[in-house]
C-alpha cells in the first residue's frame, strides 16, 4: 500500500505518517520508485503503536523513537530489552539535594529491596525517582506516608508478577517485544488511572465533605471550644 491507503487504514494523517518516517518512528518502505514506496501491514502495526506510545503512554517523539530502536535490536535478549526499554522511559529528577534526607532515602529504598529480595541494578532510574519521592515526603513532614511503602510495594510485585505471566503467553518473540513496550508504557498508565478511581470510592464514604475535620468535628474549630460561630454554648 501507498501512504495514502496507510493514511486510512490507520486514520493517521499522510503528513503526520511522512513524519513519523522522518524522524525514524517508522521503518522506511520498499522504494518502487525515485518518489514513491510500498508499505504494509507491519507499518500499519508500528504506527498504531507508535501513537498508542506518544498520545496515551505520554512519550516523546525522542524517547519513542529510543525505546523502539531497543526494541527492535536484535541482538538483545528480552531481559536486556526490558532493562533497555524501562531505562529509556525512566525520567529521574534532574537536581537531588543530596542531604541527611536523601541519605536516609536512599537507605530505605536499597532496604526495601533487599528485604524483598528483588533482582535491581544500582543503576536503574527507578530508584533515584523512588528515593526523590521518599526524600520529599520526608521534607513535607508527610512521614505517616513512609510506612505505607511496603503496601506499595506488595501491591506493584503482584500486578507484575501477573503482567510478566500473561506476557510469556506470547506467540512468538516478535510479539513478546512489542508486548513488553505497551506493558511498561501503558501498564504505568492504567494502573495511574485505578488507583485514581480507586481514591475516589474509597474516600467517598469515608472522608467529610462539608468542612468538618475526620472524627466529625469543624474544620475550623480549634482546641478552645471556640469555631466559627463562636464559643459553644454552656450545657
Amino acid at each position: 500500500m501507498r501512504i495514502a491507503e496507510l493514511s486510512r487504514s490507520t486514520g493517521v494523517p499522510a503528513p503526520t505518517i511522512k513524519y513519523y518516517l522522518r524522524e525514524g518512528l517508522l521503518p522506511p518502505g520498499e522504494r518502487t520508485s525515485r518518489n514513491q514506496a510500498q508499505y504494509d501491514e507491519r507499518h500499519v502495526r508500528r504506527i498504531k503503536l507508535v501513537r498508542a506510545l506518544v498520545e496515551v503512554g505520554g512519550l516523546s517523539i525522542a524517547t519513542a523513537r529510543d525505546v523502539l530502536a531497543r526494541m527492535d535490536a536484535p541482538e538483545h535478549g528480552l531481559l536486556t530489552s526490558l532493562g533497555k526499554v524501562q531505562f529509556a522511559m525512566s525520567t529521574p529528577p534532574s537536581a537531588t539535594v543530596e542531604d541527611e534526607v536523601w541519605d536516609e532515602a536512599v537507605r530505605r529504598v536499597d532496604e526495601l529491596i533487599e528485604r524483598r529480595g528483588w533482582r535491581s541494578v544500582p543503576s536503574n532510574p527507578a530508584r533515584k525517582t523512588l528515593a526523590s519521592v521518599l526524600a520529599t515526603l520526608q521534607r513535607l513532614g508527610q512521614t505517616d506516608k513512609l510506612d505505607l511503602l511496603d503496601s506499595y510495594a506488595d501491591a506493584a510485585e503482584r500486578i507484575v508478577d501477573d503482567e510478566i505471566e500473561v506476557l510469556l503467553r506470547r506467540p512468538d518473540l516478535d510479539s513478546l517485544a512489542e508486548g513488553l513496550v505497551v506493558w511498561i508504557a501503558l501498564g504505568d498508565v492504567m494502573f495511574s488511572a485505578l488507583r485514581r478511581i480507586a481514591q475516589e470510592s474509597a474516600a467517598t464514604p469515608r472522608l467529610p465533605d462539608s468542612g468538618e475535620a475526620p472524627g466529625g468535628t469543624s474544620a475550623d474549630a480549634d482546641d478552645s471550644g471556640t469555631g466559627p460561630e463562636g464559643p459553644a454554648p454552656e450545657s
